[in-house]
């Protein structure tokens, strides 16, 4: 049959289908990647697709609602929002329907998120987002279990050449108020211009100070040493510690860096964010960090993966399964219990159909599989 397309099958700009081989790699890696998060004691939830807009916009810090599709529900004449981010939602749920829950709280998710306009560096506006967080806790002990549970995720999921990239969203805020003098009027540019990696605008911005910091990115020890050189009164010293504490039990086989001026995808983290990349991807697999739960003021931690990267670093598998054909008339009691076993089964439908062009390794001759 030739395909035929009209307008009226176009799809919007940053939407497609996962076709069968992809859909089918997809579902592999988020059930590995749900798996490692089970193991490690991470009890998943589901929150709902949609939300008042108030609730997703106002549990976390940098959240803005003009990236979500947003509609007024008619039961309630209220503005509701399509989720941007599940990570929004499970602090709203340990705040509320889990607020005397034990802690620290432990709890993993995954599901569909969408936004209005695509990231300049990713034309997607729908993605499935994976993650866990750990809820009760800031630490380095559970930023440490964090970030080795995201790895950890990787690996369950095939991933290899694992690195993770820290940086410290709040680190133009601790050296402004005593070691690097900044007016509070000019931190956001400042900001600004070091995430650009913007000498020029930064020197602008009146950071003329803060220089030094766009060529302080590298492996730990080198950048932690020219760190040290501008932490005036020591501001810094438990932020490096704990970034190299964490660095030194994730093993020699995951490579750690720090740039500490990276703030792109860290809108709500505070003293840790973390980047992750892995080999055969081109960008970042994905992001985590400590943060802060608006309302109690809670401290969390965890991280948040996405499904495109990680299928382009290990491709769309195309596995051979043994699929059973059943003919018209067939024993359905032997087709039973062949798939309670395991077997794949297809069915005739007209009793013209060709096995092997259906994907069919065998044929149930009577009560038993047979190789065609």
């Amino acid at each position: 049959m030739t395909a035929k397309h009209t307008a009226d099958d176009l799809l919007p700009e940053g939407l497609a289908d996962a076709l069968p081989q992809e859909a089918a790699t997809m579902t592999r890696i988020m059930r590995s990647v749900l798996d490692a998060m089970d193991a490690h004691g991470y009890d998943r939830v589901r929150p709902p697709l949609v939300e008042f807009e108030h609730s997703l916009a106002s549990r976390m810090d940098g959240v803005t609602p003009r990236r979500m599709f947003r509609f007024t529900d008619p039961a309630s004449l209220r503005t509701l929002a399509l989720r941007s981010d599940m990570t929004v939602q499970i602090g709203r749920i340990a705040a509320t329907a889990l607020a005397d829950a034990p802690r620290p709280l432990r709890l993993c998710y995954a599901g569909e998120v969408a936004t209005i306009r695509a990231d300049q560096l990713d034309p997607a506006r729908q993605r499935l987002q994976m993650g866990a967080e750990l809820i009760g806790s800031g630490s380095v002990a559970a930023a440490s279990e964090a970030v080795a549970l995201a790895v950890a995720a990787l690996e369950g999921a095939g991933l290899t050449g694992i690195s993770v990239d820290f940086t410290l969203p709040d680190l133009v805020d601790a050296l402004a108020d005593k070691a690097l003098p900044l007016a509070p009027d000019k931190i956001a540019a400042v900001r600004r211009e070091l995430d650009m990696k913007d000498a020029g605008g930064l020197a602008d911005a009146g950071g003329a100070d803060y220089l030094p910091l766009l060529y302080a990115a590298g492996p730990l020890d080198e950048a932690f040493e020219k760190l040290a050189a501008l932490d005036a009164g020591g501001v810094l010293a438990s932020r490096l510690e704990g970034v190299r504490a964490i660095g030194e039990q994730l093993g020699e086989g995951v490579r750690v860096t720090l740039d500490p001026t990276e703030l792109h995808g860290f809108e709500y983290q505070s003293w840790i964010g973390f980047t992750l990349y892995a080999e055969g991807a081109r960008g970042a697999v994905g992001r985590g960090g400590t943060y802060t739960i608006r309302g109690t003021e809670e401290p969390a931690v965890g991280f948040s993966l996405y499904i495109e990267p990680l299928l382009e670093a290990l491709g769309i598998e195309t596995p051979v399964r043994d699929t059973l054909f059943l003919p018209t008339g067939h024993d359905r009691e032997a087709a039973r219990r062949l798939r309670a076993l395991g077997w794949r089964t297809v069915a005739a439908i007209t009793g013209e159909e060709d096995p092997r062009a259906l994907g069919c390794t065998h044929r149930l001759d009577e009560t038993e599989a047979q190789p065609l």
